[in-house]
């Protein structure tokens, strides 16, 4: 199983895979044929309240994770999820973010999860 995390706005690379963007909103000033997007799971994507926690500098990386993989524990969420393996499992699977620093984003919360 490969599961890669990159931002939405660098450029496909031919060994990306199945490329799913896992934002709730559309990335800014990007095009979709750019982009280049084959699912949009947005359900996957944490809570705007979280988001906002997190991003307004309130808790840790890691009390993120921990809340992100809570939501992630969802009916829908684990549907998604499962989906998200199945491809996996046939090949690579990019995770694409707008996230400036995607190792430290829901998008490796969710990569980590879909390889154990």
């Amino acid at each position: 199983m490969s599961v890669r995390v990159r931002r939405v706005y660098e450029p496909p690379e031919p060994d990306d895979g199945v490329r799913v963007l896992v934002d709730r909103l559309w990335p800014r000033g990007l095009s979709k044929d750019a982009a280049q997007v084959d699912e949009w799971p947005k359900a996957l994507t944490p809570s705007t309240e979280l988001r906002r926690r997190y991003h307004a500098g309130e808790g840790s990386y890691e009390e993120f994770g921990r809340r992100y993989e809570e939501e992630l524990a969802a009916p829908e969420a684990v549907e998604l999820l499962d989906r998200v393996r199945e491809l996996a499992g046939k090949g690579t699977v990019t995770l694409l973010t707008a996230a400036k620093d995607p190792e430290e984003s829901h998008a490796a919360v969710l990569a980590r999860l879909l390889r154990t």
